[in-house]
């Protein structure tokens, strides 16, 4: 029986039997019987560690039993466990050796929020995106089986954790496909944790699921398989009764008939069973599928009732356990970008019904909920399908209706084939609002935006825009709306600068930034969000600052100005220096024969390790101190 909790622990609980756990290995050596008060003390410890360190909450929650089983069962990390995204491999790191250092998650030097390879030899494989693990533990497997004698046993097993959702995904459907061709023993684990394919939990269920799972069935089945092959002639009836009696109690004909041997759906959070159950899912040969229901938050009551608003939780400040109040201020809330959008979106379709708001699963995190629910039928939640969400919009387009397309900068870069080939080739009318642009603290460096500029830049026929503050958000987006043609406008994740917003509505000239401020020597060209920075910058150095607002078209009657009465030109962006922005100012001097001194400033060639934005800035020198520093010591040699 699950121990639920109403509060997250302020202090650490006692966890005498999870304390005495540093590998999995010492768990293997439990009797199961202890495996319960394993479970239990693991979710105390995770609700107490997220409470002081803040991060993923929910997902880990609902999967602390099936964590407990599968490292219990499989030998890690000879046998690979994948996980697929990561958000709910908290209780998997516990088990592993960093119980300790969970309370440094998604902090600076600390550990990361998702499986690292570079963290724990546990880690198998590096996740943070959607999907992929179904690819990459049939890879290993592969790997694995490869100079093995085909009638032995394998050397390792390969596990794959999926979740219903990320399921949806058309990557996931294609690792099934190549799974069931080579035929070798691998097992997915299917983490329904939404009940949405799980209606048959229960006593018959879970009867027919130790039956199916049992060597005395699976005996039988390969028997069966060997006298079919003897008389073919009987085998469609034999097919046809085995389909239809599995159909009557379970919703896995489908993967059966991919070739999979499929065992479900059990419930998730009851350990023997989940033992049994992948005990004897190891002699079974071939592609295994093992669908489990779980439940997301679960133990903890807050979570049960609302899986989404608790999917993420943040650090717990006081003693008391709730926030501090804050002082009553007269200063207006900061309103985060995706709000400015959302608030944008909702303006805009009020007289224009030709608008489609396209988003994959990110409605939330978009901003999109009161668009979805006051305009559902100009609404499209396309799940965890970014290539389906490009083409889609590419076929609105086609009947004269303006697209949307809601995405995260790290998660367009899934659907650059359909950007390229199905958007701008044919010069489609798509306007992408492109989310968390540039750095995102503690999720790191696998959603960081930090490409979007320079994928983008190459590709004929796009307007880029890269609004400095909220208001030149709204208006971008306005603009790249009434363009006829592809449109992105990136901003970053989090509030800006605190700039009033126009309701009006102005389409600004495509193509033409602004100078926002003028001084001498030295002039700074702001793409994007750093353009506060750019301006401390510049009243600390009497530098002129421009808002260049556009990085293509670029505003070259602009660049020529600058450059005629400037001897320094920096530009400023957070996307990679290798190809974005400043590299298009560069590119246009040298097309020009403009011979003028130019320093490229924004990410480095590196992979940012996940901290506050802050200091992630502060690690790629885009900070006002080391900005200036750095253009101190080029003026130096200019």
């Amino acid at each position: 029986m699950t121990v639920i909790y109403s509060d997250i622990p302020l202090t650490r609980p006692t966890t005498p039997l999870l304390d005495r756990l540093d590998s999995p290995a010492q768990l293997r050596s439990l009797p199961e019987s202890e495996l319960g008060q394993v479970a239990d003390e693991l979710r105390a410890y995770l609700l107490y560690s997220v409470g002081q360190s803040g991060g993923h909450f929910g997902a880990g929650l609902g999967v602390v039993e099936l964590t407990v089983a599968l490292h219990y069962v499989f030998n890690t990390p000879s046998d690979r466990l994948v996980w697929d995204v990561g958000h709910q491999t908290y209780p998997h790191k516990i088990l592993t050796g960093r119980r300790e250092e969970l309370l440094t998650i998604r902090h600076q030097g600390g550990l990361a929020g998702f499986p690292n390879r570079s963290e724990s030899e546990y880690d198998p494989f590096g996740v943070g995106h959607s999907s992929t693990s179904l690819s990459a533990a049939l890879g290993m497997a592969i790997g694995s089986a490869i100079n093995q004698p085909a009638d032995s046993q394998p050397e390792r097993r390969c596990v794959a954790v999926i979740g219903d959702g990320a399921m949806t995904a058309g990557m996931a459907f294609e690792a099934i496909n190549h799974i069931a061709h080579v035929d070798l023993d691998m097992l997915v684990v299917l983490n329904d944790n939404n009940m949405s394919i799980s209606k048959n939990v229960g006593g018959l269920a879970t009867y027919f699921s130790k039956l199916w799972s049992s060597k005395l069935y699976n005996l039988f089945r390969e028997s069966t398989k060997t006298l079919l092959k003897a008389f073919p002639s009987t085998s469609g009836i034999i097919r046809k009764t085995e389909e239809l009696m599995k159909a009557l109690v379970a919703p896995g004909i489908v993967f059966e008939e991919l070739g999979f041997t499929y065992i479900g759906p059990i419930d998730g959070h009851n350990i023997p069973l989940l033992v049994h159950t992948l005990e004897n899912l190891k002699q079974i040969t071939g592609p295994v599928l093992l669908h489990v229901a779980t439940q997301k938050g679960k133990g903890f009551s807050p979570a049960e009732k609302d899986p989404i608003g608790y999917h993420a939780l943040n650090k717990i400040p006081t003693p008391a356990g709730k926030t501090s109040t804050p002082a009553a201020s007269n200063a207006p809330k900061l309103l985060k970008y995706q709000q400015v959008f959302g608030n944008w979106l909702c303006d805009m379709a009020v007289n224009h019904p030709e608008l489609i708001a396209i988003t994959p699963a990110m409605s939330e995190g978009s901003g999109m909920v009161e668009f979805a629910e006051r305009f559902p039928q100009q609404f499209h939640d396309v799940a965890i399908a970014e290539q389906h969400a490009v083409t889609l919009a590419a076929g609105i387009a086609c009947e004269g209706k303006k697209p949307v397309v809601a995405i995260y900068s790290t998660f367009l870069q899934r659907a650059y084939d359909q950007l390229i080939h199905d958007v701008a080739l044919q010069n489609l009318d798509v306007l992408f609002a492109i989310d968390r642009a540039g750095l995102v603290g503690e999720d790191g460096a696998t959603h960081a935006g930090s490409f979007d500029i320079s994928f983008m830049r190459c590709i004929p026929n796009m307007v880029i825009m890269a609004p400095a503050d909220e208001n030149e958000t709204r208006q971008m987006l306005y603009t790249g709306y009434i363009h006829s043609g592809p449109a992105a406008v990136r901003y970053p994740r989090g509030t800006g600068p605190g700039v009033k917003i126009e309701q009006t509505m102005t389409a600004l000239p495509i193509g033409k930034g602004r100078l926002s401020r003028q001084g001498q020597q030295v002039a700074i060209l702001s793409f994007g969000a750093l353009l506060p920075t750019a301006l401390s910058v510049g009243e600390e150095l009497d530098a002129s600052v421009a808002d260049m607002r556009f990085i293509k078209p670029l505003d070259t009657e602009l660049l020529d100005q600058l450059v005629s009465d400037h001897a320094l030109i920096v530009t400023l962006e957070e996307n990679a220096i290798a190809g974005g922005a400043g590299a298009a100012v560069s590119e246009y001097f040298a097309q020009r024969g403009v011979v003028v001194a130019v320093l490229h400033l924004g990410l480095p060639d590196i992979f940012i390790d996940h901290a506050t934005h802050d200091a992630q800035i502060a690690a790629a020198g885009l900070d006002a101190a080391t900005i200036s520093k750095r253009i101190k010591a080029r003026l130096l040699t200019t």
